[in-house]
């Protein structure tokens, strides 16, 4: 009934609270659709991820971006989001007052997507288990490589993969 990423989403997202993490699994997911194909109800979720990755980092302008893009697109793609055992209504109430405190500049303190469905709950709660970690457990704000994974993480695919793109659009532009 959920698919495997979505799994992997929510046990990154509660247990091991590596937003960033979170932000990869779910956009691979969202790109095995074609374009013109793909799910926005993803992307929404994606962006709650970033959101509070930037909000843990004290990126207040980015956090505040992407939290209001992430309010926009689940007040759409409600029914979708419901589908995923998504209390979508509580969810919209916790990002607004997650939007306030990023607003006020306050530091980050944590946040659960509310789940309605106790099955999700207990497969999540075991994945989570065989990973070592608990869900529903606290960000260790302390751990920079978690607070600033995007920083520390080996770039060399991502770079070579710009290169190789920016390669082919000069091929083509030159015939």
């Amino acid at each position: 009934m959920y698919s495997e990423a979505y799994i992997d989403y929510l046990v990154h997202f509660h247990g091991l609270r590596d937003y960033f993490e979170c932000h990869e699994i779910l956009e691979e997911h969202w790109k095995e659709n074609p374009r013109g194909e793909r799910k926005l109800h993803w992307v929404g979720l994606i962006q709650v991820a970033v959101g509070l990755y930037h909000h843990r980092r004290s990126n207040f302008i980015g956090a505040d971006r992407m939290i209001s893009n992430a309010i926009r697109i689940i007040t759409t793609e409600r029914n979708e989001l419901e589908k995923l055992s998504i209390d979508v209504d509580q969810l919209l109430f916790d990002l607004s007052h997650e939007q306030n405190l990023i607003n006020s500049k306050a530091p980050y303190a944590g946040f659960e997507i509310p789940i309605n469905n106790n099955d999700l709950l207990e497969k999540c709660r075991e994945r989570c288990t065989e990973l070592g970690c608990i869900y529903g457990s606290f960000s260790d704000l302390s751990n920079d490589d978690l607070v600033h994974r995007h920083t520390r993480r080996d770039r060399t695919e991502v770079l070579e993969e710009r290169k190789e793109q920016y390669r082919i659009r000069q091929q083509k532009r030159n015939g």
